[in-house]
């Protein structure tokens, strides 16, 4: 089974361009493990640069129709050979280091391609050729920069007078670099092989006990036999990655796409061993066979409890982690215990008293990010408020004191005073009333029958 380019892959890496691959003009898939590259020339018409570096793509393929390409980086790939790029119109950049080009006479190809200005070859087989700079620069005419050097012009004209000679030894090198390849083919073919037969005979060997005594057996010594046979698989495991690693084999596409299935395998090998081992997990211990709840802190945080008399309640104090999210918490409050999950770890913890599920309630704090959780307890307390009494002595009255600023009484010994300068302002309307005291004079005497001087 091969990795492809998918939609959903193509859409995660345009985020820069709000997920839309229509109109996406730059993309980057590298180190996405694909092994065959197919649909970009389907959904993403308007490419310019593409990024395909450190994959495991054999073949160029499905990017002819991609007339807007201008850099095109494949490097660290397992190509063998250029080809299939003609419709490229635009084709300015071509990046193939580090890959298994042997087939140098197919950068013929590229003479379609009149804008290409770079091209790097750099790590590939052909590179080693005797000739293989004078062949490609006097291959490709529009070439302005191989392999980061830029080309000169006495040096095209140098390798154009010398093309035929450096062609032929350029195709002898080539027969001879493919029959080497061919060898190498056939080896790396044995090598799967064997080691394919070498697995199916450990899975016979571990799953092949057929007849009766040996299932009798299996089933009698199960349980001692299962400690060593999971040491023994160990063993054997780290035995069969040390000589794979230690074993010399040459560089080449199959080797690397071996290399990359090993670590694949032992990845989900670990993988399926560590879901194994959460599924063989023993859930917690909650409540006994006989129905006694057990106080739990799996997730081993600090609390505290708190009877809180006055409100008639019960408080915890569970010293949860600050910056965890509430979603992660799940609070269970039952009328003799209270449960809580702190990421799926139970905190349970039997309460003293009964109280009531339904009126409790659970808050985080905004200062230390604890779960309080208040519980009213079922057994209703009242307390009597204490009437403070104060002594009176014999022949005391005790009287009652009023506070004057509650209370507003009319001034009884002002009311006269007032009514004197009630005609008074700041003109006098009315004659002032002259009255004196009979101590005003000592000699004299009110005769009523004399009438009043005006």
């Amino acid at each position: 089974m091969f990795l492809s380019v998918t939609e959903d892959l193509v859409r995660r890496r345009a985020e820069h361009n709000n997920c839309e691959i229509f109109s996406l003009e730059e993309i980057s898939l590298h180190q996405q493990e694909i092994e065959k590259l197919e649909y970009l020339d389907k959904w993403c018409r308007d490419l310019k640069i593409l990024y395909l570096q450190n994959n495991l793509i054999p073949k160029l393929e499905n990017v002819g129709k991609l007339k807007k390409l201008e850099y095109l980086n494949v490097a660290l790939n397992n190509i063998e050979r250029i080809e299939n790029l003609e419709g490229c119109e635009e084709l300015k950049k071509l990046d193939l280091t580090a890959n298994f080009i042997g087939e140098l006479s197919s950068i013929e190809t590229l003479k379609y391609n009149i804008h290409l200005k770079e091209l790097f070859l750099v790590g590939n087989p052909c590179t080693e050729f005797e000739g293989y700079r004078q062949f490609v620069v006097a291959t490709l005419h529009q070439l302005k920069c191989l392999d980061s050097k830029e080309i000169e012009r006495s040096e095209r004209i140098q390798a154009l007078q010398n093309y035929p000679e450096v062609k032929q030894k350029i195709r002898e090198q080539e027969q001879a670099y493919l029959l080497k390849r061919a060898r190498e083919k056939e080896e790396a073919q044995r090598r799967m092989q064997e080691r394919k037969e070498k697995k199916q005979n450990q899975m016979e060997s571990e799953h092949g006990f057929d007849s009766p005594d040996s299932l009798q057996d299996k089933e009698n010594h199960q349980a001692e036999g299962d400690g060593e046979k999971e040491m023994w698989r160990t063993v054997e495991d780290d035995e069969d990655d040390r000589r794979f690693w230690e074993e010399l084999t040459p560089y080449t596409p199959e080797s690397r796409l071996e290399t990359h299935r090993y670590i694949e395998e032992k990845r989900r090998a670990k993988d399926n061993i560590r879901e194994s081992k959460k599924r063989e997990k023993c859930p917690w211990r909650l409540v006994t066979a006989e129905g006694k709840v057990l106080n739990v802190n799996v997730p081993k945080l600090h609390f505290s409890l708190k009877d809180d008399e006055e409100n008639n309640q019960i408080i915890l104090d569970l010293a949860v982690y600050r910056h965890l999210d509430t979603s992660l918490l799940d609070v269970d409050v039952q009328p003799t215990y209270v449960r809580v999950l702190v990421k799926g770890k139970p905190f349970q913890f039997v309460l003293p008293e009964e109280v009531k599920p339904d009126s409790s309630s659970a808050k985080r704090s905004q200062t230390t990010g604890h779960l309080v959780v208040s519980m009213p307890k079922a057994k209703e307390v009242i307390l009597a408020k204490q009437k403070v009494s104060t002594s009176i002595k014999s022949g005391q009255v005790e009287k009652l004191e009023v506070d004057p600023s509650k209370y507003s009484f009319p001034d009884v010994t002002k009311i006269i005073q007032e009514k004197e300068r009630a005609g008074q302002g700041p003109v006098s309307l009315q004659p002032k009333r002259i009255t004196e005291t009979k101590d005003s004079y000592a000699d004299f005497e009110n005769n009523e029958d004399v009438p009043p001087l005006i």
